[in-house]
């Protein structure tokens, strides 16, 4: 990696992994179009450019990826939750943006490509921890789909063209940045009134999740260490936290004990997993392992999202 683009690269992972990677003296173009992402995120330099880009416009990203050599492909639509009201974005925010982008990549050489993935692929899988190798059982939302179906388009081209890529399928990240999901709608709502919570589903839903750091650490070390022309990585925790126990962590930094009212149901929303937990010793072979637990990440986003109020502001006119 000498000149690298990193789509999505204003967003939450993406702007994290960009002070990560300029501290290396790499040469970063950062696109983004600004939907969720934010340019206040991004520390600009000599070295990290930054262009406002809509993805699908792919023939502007064949002159926009000339000269670079890696690319790391993080833009996605990841609005699970509310995906059945606009189905058609997660077709073209995830399949078609990718298939621009491998095509922008194919026109100008470039041969590595880093993706991120989901733990929706598994769909309504009975496989706990779930292996990358795990059959994929019947799709719950657009969102998993599309991303199904971005990571057969880039094994294609890895097998068609000779392309290197490395995918991780994510559980849920957290961290400073943090801009959706869990506990930004917890917070937020409780910043507004502390003595009720609405809760979706019956609080007991099990979900992994990471902390961004050890997420961006974990793919940096599969770059280095794993040399298929086709890496596939779950990257989750090695254990998991239910959503009573995440609203407890978030109500005694807050200093309130709200009231819980829950929809009901094992699930949040048509398409939320009820368990969500990946195997992954696959990734710990290659040397990482996660140093923060999944309660210290959610202090860790608990605390940023009171100290930076302004996103729930600011993304909420977006």
């Amino acid at each position: 990696m000498k000149k690298i683009i990193i789509t999505g690269g204003a967003g939450f992972i993406g702007s994290n992994l960009v002070d990560i990677l300029s501290k290396k003296k790499l040469k970063i173009t950062v696109l983004d179009n600004l939907t969720t992402g934010f340019k206040k995120h991004l520390n600009i330099s000599k070295n990290v450019k930054f262009l406002k880009c809509n993805l699908l416009e792919k023939e502007k990203l064949k002159k926009i990826f000339k000269g670079h050599d890696f690319v790391f492909h993080f833009a996605a639509n990841a609005d699970i939750k509310d995906g059945l009201k606009h189905p058609r974005k997660d077709l073209e925010q995830n399949a078609i943006v990718t298939f621009n982008v491998l095509e922008a990549m194919r026109f100008n050489k470039i041969k590595k490509i880093v993706f991120t993935s989901t733990a929706p692929v598994y769909g309504n899988t009975n496989e706990f921890p779930t292996k990358e190798n795990a059959a994929m059982s019947y799709q719950t939302s657009l969102y998993g789909a599309s991303k199904l179906y971005c990571e057969g388009l880039i094994s294609s081209y890895c097998e068609g063209y000779e392309f290197q890529s490395w995918i991780f399928r994510f559980v849920s990240i957290l961290g400073p940045r943090y801009s959706h999901g869990h506990v930004y709608d917890f917070v937020k709502m409780l910043l507004k009134d502390s003595s009720k919570l609405p809760v979706l589903g019956n609080g007991k839903q099990r979900k992994s999740y990471i902390h961004v750091y050890d997420c961006i650490n974990a793919i940096l070390f599969a770059i280095k260490n794993s040399k298929d022309s086709v890496n596939i990585f779950n990257l989750g925790h090695n254990n998991y936290i239910n959503v009573n126990k995440s609203i407890d962590i978030i109500s005694q930094i807050m200093n309130c004990n709200p009231q819980l009212i829950y929809s009901g149901g094992s699930s949040g929303w048509v398409g939320d997993l009820p368990f969500v937990f990946l195997d992954n010793k696959k990734i710990k072979k290659t040397g990482w392992k996660p140093k923060l637990s999944i309660e210290e990440s959610i202090k860790q986003t608990t605390n940023w999202l009171l100290e930076n109020h302004w996103i729930f502001s600011e993304r909420k006119n977006k």
